[in-house]
């Protein structure tokens, strides 16, 4: 049996009278060729704003937390220990990192999201040996020289965070439990010992000069060495996770934890504000009802709901559980 979508041929009583409809049907599936405008984006799907290489970057997406998360936040900043953050999907897990990068204004935030074939190696430097060994030969033909070996080294985002600075940089470690289950044992030696080896430099004689490497920062080198990178202030480090498996021991000994709860309705009713503005609340006490009954059952994330709020202000007429329904809960149903 086929069921139509909800927002195939509304109805009329679901279209708004000032025209809402029009607003809302950019893409009519009429064959008709129009150079319609697009609306403005939500605020947390802009680009191109901000230089992503500037140490003042602005931090656009408001972030609110409790006192109590924040005071385990300040725990872990503290004590120099990664902070494992866990909670539902929604919670504002990964954008943490981000407003922590923001108000203590320490640059871009470093990422390395986790997947099944991310190792510690990747995370430190990559090495590119085939390219340096083709760019020798061909040098060596042209000009008697071979080219610098740091051009083949480009340090990953945990490799970057442990350059020596006089300012920590954030590094998000995104989805570990996602990852290989040795993973989290591999990062221990690194965590303790804040410090790594590329032995590509280290083989290097004793005398040689500093090289310089690519960092995953765009255009940017860092000098290493003797083949040593040694952090000068730890790194604020933090790790998400779904709770999809457990992890060792060892490593939840050297990590703050931190559970994010899933904000109640007045949590709910400030994250609209500060994302979308006060009067996005006029109309929104049916999608908050229908949102809060449908979470209960794991159906829905609090960004979903700022997604619904923001159709919704901008003109899109459907009741609230139509349009949870069609536009948010089929993104999570199986295709």
């Amino acid at each position: 049996m086929t069921t139509s979508h909800p927002l195939s041929g509304a109805s009329p009583q679901r279209r708004s009278s000032d025209g809402g409809s029009e607003v809302w049907r950019l893409f009519r599936g009429d064959g008709e060729r129009r150079e319609t405008p697009f609306p403005a984006a939500p605020p947390w799907r802009r680009f191109g704003l901000e230089s992503v290489t500037d140490d003042s970057v602005s931090y656009s997406r408001p972030y609110l937390i409790g006192p109590d998360e924040a005071d385990v936040v300040n725990a872990a900043l503290h004590l120099r220990r990664p902070l494992l953050v866990t909670g539902q999907p929604g919670t504002g897990k990964s954008s943490l990192a981000h407003a922590v990068a923001h108000e203590l204004a320490l640059g871009r935030v470093l990422q390395w999201p986790v997947n099944s074939r991310s190792t510690l190696q990747d995370a430190l430097y990559q090495y590119d040996a085939v390219g340096r060994l083709r760019e020798a030969t061909l040098h060596r033909d042209a000009e008697g020289t071979e080219p610098d070996i740091g051009q083949y080294i480009r340090l990953g985002a945990l490799g970057n965070a442990l350059l020596p600075r006089e300012r920590p940089r954030v590094l998000l470690i995104d989805e570990l439990d996602k990852g290989d289950i040795d993973l989290p044992n591999d990062l221990l030696t690194v965590f303790e010992e804040g410090e790594f080896a590329i032995p590509e430099l280290t083989r290097l004689p004793d005398d040689h000069a500093p090289v310089h490497v690519q960092t995953d920062d765009p255009d940017e080198f860092a000098p290493v060495t003797r083949g040593r990178v040694r952090c000068s202030e730890f790194p604020v480090v933090i790790i998400t996770s779904n709770g999809e498996r457990d992890f060792p021991p060892a490593f939840l000994r050297r990590c703050v934890r931190l559970d994010l709860p899933e904000p109640d309705e007045r949590r709910l009713r400030e994250i609209i504000a500060a994302h979308l503005g006060p009067d996005a609340l006029n109309h929104t006490d049916d999608l908050l009802r229908e949102f809060l009954g449908r979470r209960a059952a794991g159906e829905l994330a609090t960004d979903q709901l700022l997604n619904a709020v923001f159709l919704r202000k901008g003109g899109v007429n459907l009741d609230a559980g139509s349009l949870l329904e069609a536009v948010l809960h089929r993104l999570g149903e199986a295709v």
